[in-house]
């Protein structure tokens, strides 16, 4: 038999868990149901990606500022997505923002996706490699033109090819 103070007790817990999960970010059902062309075990990301690459692609982790050697490319080329390979940016996009990860004004065509990201008690758009799902960094409204989009990357979730 079920109490008055027992059902009282579920929807506060209930209540905290809503708004646990709107102030700290809780990815939807549909989001977590996304599928994506190339879709591998966590097991085996892991062991392709190797410790840093796995936390930021697969657990939309953040590398430390300035760590990442793609801060100083300045070649011409195309980064591409360190879990599928999938060109991203083109360095022509490339800017220095001063921010301690690679930044770019726009991606490749149909090279990324995004969605809304609630961590940190803020509301934030995350973007994602559209082929595997990675996680890459986050799309800012403070960029240079001619899009005014500034794309700040994790480095360690990609690589970088010469032209």
């Amino acid at each position: 038999m079920t109490t008055n103070a027992d059902r009282r007790s579920f929807l506060s817990l209930a209540a905290l868990s809503a708004t646990a999960a709107a102030l700290f970010g809780c990815r939807g059902s549909a989001e977590a149901a996304e599928r994506f062309p190339v879709a591998m075990s966590d097991a085996e990301w892991k062991k392709k990606l190797g410790p840093a690459a796995y936390d930021v692609l697969r657990h939309e982790g953040t590398e430390r500022p300035f760590s990442s050697p793609l801060n100083e490319e300045h070649r011409a080329g195309t980064f591409a997505c360190k879990g599928c390979a999938q060109p991203l940016f083109s360095s022509k996009t490339k800017f220095e923002s001063g921010t301690g990860w690679p930044s770019f004004w726009a991606p490749l065509a149909k090279a990324v996706g995004t969605t809304t990201d609630r961590s940190l008690m803020m509301s934030r758009v995350e973007v994602h490699c559209s082929r595997c799902g990675g996680h890459l960094g986050h799309v800012f409204d403070d960029g240079p033109r001619p899009t005014g989009k500034r794309y700040c990357m994790n480095g360690v979730a990609m690589t970088f090819r010469t032209a």
